[in-house]
């Protein structure tokens, strides 16, 4: 996955460089990642054997602000694959204007089988080794796959110890009781929430009643099911890992989140029928929201999608070659970049208030948000008519062209 990850990144650039006629020197920059850093760190594990991990931690550009991306801790990390999802972050936030470049990190191991104390030890070697690249004007970590608002706490308390005074700024995703921000749990689901009342309108119908299927039942798929169903949308079916559930008169949503809760899994909720996760794709809906794994809708699948529109809670999820086929059936896509960006800028906007160290409040942090991601949605869509394109290739235009922008205006040094 992880070098199909890196060209599949590097062949999306090139597509939307050649189409706004970029420079060769800034093709270079941008291809390449700013800063790439390789670790190999002893761990001493709770048996008393030494262990040695391998991290990473990739700035792929910084033209916009300060470096930001998560750091993932997975048994298949491996630099290619973070130094995609770095590109892929800096475009994020570009899209949605937020004055972030992009970076990722992560570690090589399995994290269900280390124990909480090794876990901890792991996080604060991992992050003294890198800590000569992060901090709260540099590079701010954030929680992704494997690691979680208790690793970014430890993150933050290791980075404070070494200097002398605690800095809650360095990441975000940590808990509320010390600095972490409220609305920042549902944050990215809230955006497909708020993405979604978007394409309802340009496409003409009442999110209210439009019927919905959601891939993945984890953070990001739970919170977009529990309040697209608050919204009055009929959530017709549901997955996780273990498979999914079908309903066409629509789930109880609560009664899944409880079930999912007690049994670990939603295939086997009642009323409903049992489907796999290939076959939630090919349900008739409004609305598809894949929010599970990368690469889940491919040429193979994609002639026989029946949805209007699909907003991608999951990165990467449909594959290149699907994108022109779904444009040609009239289905929009909302790319990853766009529709999953609801959770960097609620970072962002953490940071911002460890910063100035003055808090606001939930609503206020979701009225923020909401109007970020609608000026982006229709800056997006706005591009996609008059280039004649797709949403994603609208959505890269529009972030590759102001990090252009802003290497153009700063200059090269010296």
């Amino acid at each position: 996955m992880a070098t199909n990850a890196l060209q599949t990144a590097l062949d999306q650039f090139d597509l939307v460089a050649d189409r706004l006629n970029l420079d060769g020197g800034l093709r270079d920059v941008l291809r390449s990642c700013k800063r790439e850093l390789i670790v190999h760190f002893p761990v001493r594990m709770d048996d008393g054997t030494i262990r040695v991990f391998t991290g990473y931690r990739v700035q792929h550009s910084q033209a916009r602000g300060p470096a930001k991306g998560g750091i993932r801790y997975n048994p298949a990390v491996d630099l290619e694959e973070v130094k995609a999802l770095a590109m892929w972050m800096t475009w994020k936030c570009s899209v949605v204007n937020i004055p972030f470049g992009g970076a990722k990190g992560g570690v090589a191991c399995d994290p269900k089988a280390l124990s909480a104390s090794e876990l901890e030890r792991l996080t604060r070697r991992y992050t003294t080794e890198i800590s000569i690249l992060i901090g709260p004007d540099s590079d701010i970590p954030a929680p992704d796959m494997g690691t979680d608002a208790q690793v970014m706490s430890w993150i933050m308390d290791t980075y404070s110890m070494h200097k002398g005074y605690s800095i809650p700024g360095v990441v975000t995703g940590k808990p509320i009781n010390i600095g972490g921000t409220v609305g920042r749990r549902d944050a990215t689901g809230r955006g497909v929430l708020f993405i979604a009342r978007e394409v309802a309108r340009i496409q003409g119908y009442p999110l209210k009643g439009a019927t919905v299927a959601v891939q993945g039942f984890g953070n990001v798929g739970a919170v977009s099911a529990r309040l697209l169903a608050e919204e009055g949308c009929r959530v017709v079916a549901a997955s996780d890992s273990h498979g999914g559930v079908y309903n066409p008169g629509g789930l109880d949503i609560p009664k899944l989140l409880n079930h999912k809760q007690e049994s670990g899994k939603v295939s086997d909720f009642r009323p409903g029928e049992a489907v796999s996760n290939g076959e939630l794709l090919e349900l008739p809906c409004d609305i598809l929201v894949p929010a599970a794994m990368e690469s889940q809708i491919t040429a193979q699948n994609a002639p026989r999608i029946k949805t209007r529109a699909i907003i991608e809670g999951a990165n990467g999820p449909t594959l290149p070659e699907a994108d022109p086929i779904l444009h040609e059936r009239g289905v929009l896509v909302v790319p990853d970049i766009l529709a999953n960006a609801g959770g960097v800028m609620v970072s962002y906007f953490e940071w911002v208030q460890d910063t100035q160290s003055f808090f606001w409040e939930e609503a206020e942090v979701n009225r923020r948000m909401e109007t970020g991601l609608v000026r982006a949605f229709n800056d997006v869509y706005a591009l996609s008519q008059r280039e004649e394109a797709e949403m994603r290739t609208a959505a890269y235009m529009l972030g590759v062209q102001r990090v252009v922008e802003a290497i153009t205006t700063r200059g090269i040094y010296p």
